[in-house]
């Protein structure tokens, strides 16, 4: 992930290329064998709604995906219902996180894949059948929590 000081323009249209124009031509391709009542589930991040310095390349991709999904989710209506999922820290390796990590999760805990997975086999499913253009965030409420100097034990340190 390379930002605003380091990024070229070719990194920058690639972070572009694989993030938004993949997942659009792979719509546009699939479009015809589409089933009826069928589904997409993109994957954008939680990037799409807040950074970390150095991150733009990264962060546009994935907005573009959020964005993406509720223009596809318009074009394709009536035939396919398109929504997207922006994951927070998913730890892949399964790890069992205490103390600081853990803690300043609201829930508790750092996400594992099976959080994510579940949400997918959801929104494919009938169960689903009403949601479309949606971006749901899984991060163990991360994005929802404002946080100051001195709240919950946290500080500021340069």
């Amino acid at each position: 992930m390379k930002g605003i000081d380091e990024c070229s323009y070719e990194e920058f249209q690639y972070a572009l290329s694989v993030g938004v124009t993949a997942p659009f031509y792979l719509c546009k391709l699939f479009s015809p064998y589409f089933a009826s009542g069928a589904a997409i589930v993109n994957i954008s991040s939680s990037r799409d709604r807040m950074s970390q310095p150095q991150t733009e390349s990264y962060t546009a991709a994935k907005g573009g995906i959020a964005a993406l999904t509720h223009a596809l989710a318009v074009s394709l209506a009536g035939r396919v219902r398109v929504n997207s999922i922006s994951p927070g820290w998913i730890d892949t390796a399964y790890t069992v996180y205490e103390g600081p990590d853990a803690i300043q999760q609201p829930v508790g805990r750092v996400g594992n894949p099976m959080d994510i997975a579940n949400m997918v086999l959801y929104l494919c499913s009938d169960k689903a059948g009403f949601i479309t253009g949606e971006n749901i965030c899984i991060d163990g409420g991360m994005t929802r929590l404002m946080i100051y100097h001195g709240d919950h034990g946290w500080k500021l340190e340069q």
